[in-house]
């Protein structure tokens, strides 16, 4: 597929110029995931508005993610492999003093510790020293990874802990951007496969308490940016406008 078949189509370009054959040459979508959404919501949500049958999405964002989640459609779909090796940027909100089974909002604290001790250098410390470069991370119990042929969420929702192997993840950048109270922000860029919620339960369990997630946000993928990309108002929004307008182009020429 030559590369100059593939356009990034963000909240910017005028949908009207884009013909069915452009969709299916390949084309990339910014789209912004709402909160609780799945990133499968998004494909098909996408898919009821474009006249193009083949449309996927280069890396999985947990339902209670928000952000960046990059769509391909037609030939761009080969595209995909390529799209999810990229540097991913996040702004994570950690919560110390708690944790849950999923290591988010995705299920209730059941475990709680003191957090009053934990000091902004000793978090500094311990984030460049233990969580810079190439490091061993063990998955969430609460993953698509599969084990056994089964997902390993699937196993957790029915109290069986999976089987995750530790692998090895690349984080090229971590920065606090505040600390109050029992939460902490963080901004990160890393490689694949990188799950936040597990730097957050192993920041928390290296300060000597407990963490989990309280938000997590995806804002960058390779050089595609969150303010490039549609939210599902605007993008439902503009292909009602385009449709209305299409079959006003028809009356009137009949």
């Amino acid at each position: 597929m030559s590369e100059s078949h593939v356009r990034v189509i963000d909240r910017d370009k005028n949908l009207s110029l884009l013909s069915a054959d452009i969709w299916q040459d390949g084309c990339i979508i910014p789209f912004k995931k709402p909160y609780d959404w799945t990133s499968f919501d998004v494909v098909k949500y996408i898919k009821r508005g474009l006249p193009v049958k083949k449309i996927g999405h280069a890396g999985t964002l947990d339902p209670k993610a928000t952000g960046l989640l990059i769509c391909c459609t037609g030939r761009a779909t080969k595209k995909i492999a390529e799209l999810q090796d990229s540097t991913k940027e996040y702004e994570a909100i950690i919560r110390f003093g708690s944790t849950s089974p999923s290591l988010d909002l995705g299920t209730e604290d059941t475990d709680f510790a003191k957090w009053d001790h934990i000091h902004l250098e000793s978090i500094q410390h311990i984030l460049e020293s233990d969580f810079m470069g190439e490091i061993e991370q063990l998955p969430p119990d609460f993953s698509a990874l599969k084990v056994n042929g089964k997902r390993a969420y699937d196993l957790a929702r029915k109290g069986v802990k999976p089987q995750l192997k530790p692998r090895n993840v690349r984080i090229e950048s971590i920065d606090i951007l505040s600390f109050e109270g029992q939460t902490l922000k963080l901004r990160i860029r890393c490689g694949k496969g990188t799950y936040i919620r597990s730097i957050a339960r192993d920041l928390g369990i290296k300060l000597g308490t407990l963490a989990r997630l309280e938000s997590l946000c995806r804002t960058a993928s390779g050089s595609i940016r969150i303010d490039m990309a549609w939210s599902p108002e605007d993008f439902r929004n503009t292909m009602m406008s385009l449709t209305t307008q299409q079959i006003g182009n028809k009356t009137e020429s009949t």
